[in-house]
């Protein structure tokens, strides 16, 4: 009985001793990168600069679009990478990586029509999809007017704009469209990149936001923080439930409330199209993405450290910029994935909570 009790002891001073010699190893990084979406890049700016001032470490990270951010990460020419689009359990596991969700928000289609005032607009998921596919091209059409009475719409031509990047946004929108229209689930479907049937296309969220503002008559889709920021008239839409519905922090929370993480292989959710009245209907979350086994476990346990202290502390920063947290509970359940799956190459755990700089 001594012996094995010396024995557990013993395990546990060294594992004790593997996370302190790992939080050393980690508070040693100074710097981690990470490229992605374009979705979270606002958030995750000010979450950087925040942990810069507080640790020295600085997060630099690429706002190209999911595509971009999960070629790199593949690539291993970053240390995270991040996308709109979560990638399918298979995915991962052929690649060796692990996602988590990081921070949820809305897609919000963004227009540029002359005297209509943010949110004045209406539209519906079917008319927004046939807009896009361009079969209505003109603002004073009936489809459109059917939903806006009592607003003057301008007998002016609409411009689409799209993302020209591969973009999470873009996949988080078309799967909207998907659910919503059997005409663009047939002719152009749910991807990263589609064959877009008409308009311009612009790089990230910051290339659609510019020329919506520049385009008379445009309509495009941006994450709802830039619409925020670049002051863009947005539309109402009308959700699962028939209402319609405004781009707020309550409706993304409503649209995210019966989301089940825990029994999501892989954290692999989708938020489109939820049911619930005060729903926004095409909110989403964003995923970071990293490998399960780390070649560098001191700048994989920084970049834990980074979303770690996020989660904890970075809630008020997201939700200024209308972004929804992650529950409590997923957060835990998030963490505890961290600790069972992300190793060395000796299958020794890269972070623990014990290792939290926060």
């Amino acid at each position: 009985m001594c012996k094995q009790i010396a024995k557990r002891v013993l395990l546990g001073v060294a594992g004790l001793s593997l996370a302190v010699a790992g939080f050393t190893q980690a508070a040693q990084v100074t710097e981690i990168s990470g490229a992605g979406a374009t979705f979270p890049y606002p958030v995750y700016a000010k979450w950087a600069e925040a942990y810069a001032a507080k640790t020295g470490v600085k997060m630099n990270y690429q706002s190209i679009g999911s595509g971009g951010g999960i070629k790199q990460i593949k690539a291993k020419t970053v240390d995270f990478g991040a996308s709109d689009a979560p990638l399918k359990p298979a995915e991962l596991d052929k690649a060796g990586l692990m996602q988590f969700p990081m921070v949820m928000g809305g897609v919000v289609p963004v227009v540029n029509v002359p005297g209509v005032q943010p949110g004045n607009l209406k539209l519906s998921g079917a008319v927004l999809a046939e807009i896009f596919l361009g079969e209505i091209k003109q603002w004073d059409d009936p489809r459109i007017g059917t939903l806006n009475p009592g607003v003057k719409l301008p007998h002016s031509a609409i411009t689409v704009v799209h993302r020209a990047d591969g973009s999470g946004t873009t996949w988080i929108f078309t799967n909207y469209l998907s659910k919503v229209s059997r005409g663009w689930s047939s002719k152009v479907g749910n991807n990263k990149s589609v064959a877009w049937p008409v308009g311009v296309g612009g790089k990230g969220n910051e290339g659609v936001a510019s020329y919506v503002g520049r385009i008379k008559g445009a309509i495009g889709y941006v994450e709802y923080a830039y619409a925020l920021q670049n002051h863009m008239s947005y539309a109402q839409l009308r959700n699962q439930a028939g209402q319609f519905v405004s781009p707020t922090s309550a409706t993304f929370q409503a649209a995210a409330a019966n989301a089940d993480w825990g029994h999501a292989p892989g954290f692999y959710m989708v938020l489109t199209d939820q049911p619930g009245e005060q729903s926004w209907p095409i909110t989403g979350a964003t995923f970071i993405l990293v490998y399960k086994t780390q070649a560098k476990p001191a700048t994989g346990a920084a970049v834990l450290n980074f979303f770690d202290w996020a989660y904890h502390n970075g809630d008020g920063m997201a939700q200024q910029l209308d972004y929804v947290p992650m529950p409590a509970s997923v957060v835990s359940l998030v963490e505890k994935t961290w600790s069972k799956e992300i190793h060395d190459a000796d299958k020794h755990a890269v972070w623990s909570v014990n290792m939290a700089a926060r």
